[in-house]
């Protein structure tokens, strides 16, 4: 079996800027899957800050071939370069008639970083059924920056999506995009495990960018969400320009001229 990162193409990419995730459904085979909730259950040992992912887990542990596998290690690569390390590792449970939901909300409190982001992998060894909760994350959210629970007070938001997935699936998130973890109905336990990786390196350009001039690329950039309103909208393209211009390195491209026209300054200009 090939072990070679499938990188992400350019229109993957996009989706991720605009959406703020990405997710990979059932991709983690079912021993892998038998193994992580053997462990979630048992505990995992913590991590110092900034461990290189590859000296974070051993050989033989779940975590170890959850990453070598080629469409996660493609995706890592793909959004924060080869060598990330790890920022913190979580297991998130959620008990059998749980009776309560996380508060809406923002991971990254100060982090407002314009031009690098972390990625949040959530991993999900067996399935979520509707009535399991699972994780609820507002598309297009990421870049609309909140301070933790101050969005607390909303309780539904048009467009919203409730994950449900069949066992083994990933999902790749941007560190601001707004979630909670909703409460589970059922007789059973749901696990999630998270990780966050930081980047090491530039994030220009890590991706398969065979594709960057595809008319698909912008379509997916100038994707709209439900929640918005046609004046924050634009905010939300402006900022995902702003993005992709960093990931990219093309300080012009542009959509519907939104930065251009705000980064227009003439009296910057020599004066003759």
């Amino acid at each position: 079996m090939s072990t070679t990162p499938q990188l992400l193409t350019s229109v993957q990419t996009a989706r991720f800027v605009a959406q703020g995730f990405l997710r990979l459904d059932g991709i983690v085979p079912g021993e892998i899957n038998e193994k992580a909730i053997a462990a979630l259950s048992a505990g995992m040992p913590g991590l110092p800050y900034g461990t290189p992912l590859s000296k974070a887990f051993a050989e033989g542990t779940f975590v170890r071939e959850l990453f070598s596998l080629p469409l996660v290690s493609g995706a890592v690569q793909s959004l924060v370069g080869p060598e990330p390390t790890v920022d913190h590792h979580a297991v998130h449970i959620r008990e059998p008639h749980e009776g309560t939901a996380q508060d809406l909300h923002g991971d990254a409190i100060i982090d407002v970083r314009p031009d690098a982001f972390d990625v949040q992998l959530m991993y999900y060894p067996h399935e979520v059924t509707p009535d399991m909760g699972g994780t609820l994350s507002v598309p297009g959210s990421h870049l609309r920056r909140v301070n933790e629970t101050d969005i607390g007070r909303v309780q539904n938001l048009r467009g919203q999506t409730r994950l449900t997935c069949p066992a083994g699936t990933v999902v790749l998130v941007h560190h601001g995009i707004w979630h909670s973890g909703r409460r589970n109905d059922t007789g059973r336990r749901r696990y999630m495990y998270k990780v966050r990786l930081n980047p090491t390196v530039p994030q220009v350009r890590l991706w398969d960018t065979s594709d960057l001039h595809d008319p698909a690329v912008t379509a997916e950039l100038n994707t709209h969400f439900p929640w918005y309103e046609p004046a924050t909208a634009r905010l939300e393209i402006y900022n995902r320009v702003l993005l992709w211009r960093a990931l990219t390195g093309d300080d012009s491209f542009d959509i519907d001229y939104w930065v251009t026209r705000v980064s227009n300054r003439p009296t910057l200009g020599s004066h003759t």
